[in-house]
């Protein structure tokens, strides 16, 4: 990217490097072709940041750096800006009847997992290799359209066509739960109604599967008391960010900055 041919970014005075702002352009998305607005997202980023770090130092904000991992700790910068936001945002945690009437909006949204009672064939195939994995989906509808017209014969197509262990049982894969599969079986899993079977053939890492839904335990909606904290946890998180959101801005515009646009967001 050149650099000649974006505006220099200065905040209150201060003269932020190019080199600084074309760092940032690697974290921010921007069309093909249009690096400008990788740019300018990149120097709104930067903009907040020197904002942030001078508030910080007008406030003579002193904090140690904090281990974030491992051997691994803030940067002296990093630790500046987490001193001022706590300083600066002050949310108070939500009182029960708060977080009683946000739970009561819809009490369905807070279950127990679901569970998925499942049986499946597998046309196995490295979806890397196109030509098997061709072949494989030519096999899987075929397959699919046999259980289709005959659901009663799933269990009979899977030992006989089933590249997966589970055909020793009729392609049966017995309960499954939120996470026990791989992402994409997962996601069908749940756009399937009891004695479903999938509609089209499902790829995976491991190849195209042929899905039966046996039988849904939908999850029982907690009571209250079950999840008062974590929505508690929530609603107290959401104030923060609205708050820090809300102090960023109230420093933009008590700022003079050349360079960026925060119009565009």
């Amino acid at each position: 990217m050149n650099a000649a041919l974006f505006p220099d970014l200065v905040v209150n005075g201060e003269h932020v490097p190019h080199a600084m702002v074309a760092a940032e352009t690697q974290n921010q998305t921007a069309p093909e072709g249009k690096p400008g607005i990788a740019w300018r997202k990149a120097a709104n980023a930067v903009a907040i940041r020197i904002l942030l770090l001078q508030e910080a130092r007008s406030r003579a904000i002193a904090v140690d750096q904090q281990e974030v991992g491992p051997g691994r700790f803030e940067t002296e910068e990093e630790a500046l800006i987490r001193g001022l936001l706590e300083q600066a945002i002050l949310a108070s945690p939500p009182d029960d009847a708060d977080v009683r009437a946000e739970w009561a909006k819809d009490p369905s949204r807070f279950r127990t997992p679901p569970l998925w009672e499942v049986s499946h064939i597998l046309c196995a195939c490295d979806p890397r290799d196109e030509e098997a994995r061709d072949k494989a989906l030519v096999r899987a509808k075929t397959i699919l359209s046999a259980a289709l017209d005959d659901p009663k014969s799933f269990a009979w197509l899977a030992t006989k066509e089933s590249d997966c262990g589970s055909k020793g049982a009729g392609g049966a894969l017995g309960q499954l739960g939120p996470n026990d599969t791989v992402p994409e079986f997962e996601a069908e899993l749940r756009q399937l109604a009891e004695g479903q079977i999938s509609p089209e053939p499902v790829l995976t890492r491991h190849g195209y599967h042929i899905l039966r839904m046996d039988a849904v335990a939908p999850g029982q909606i907690l009571p209250f008391e079950a999840v008062r904290d974590k929505i508690a946890e929530a609603m107290e998180k959401a104030a923060w960010a609205r708050q820090s959101r809300q102090f960023v801005s109230d420093l933009v515009a008590a700022s003079e900055i050349e360079g960026a646009d925060f119009k565009m967001v």
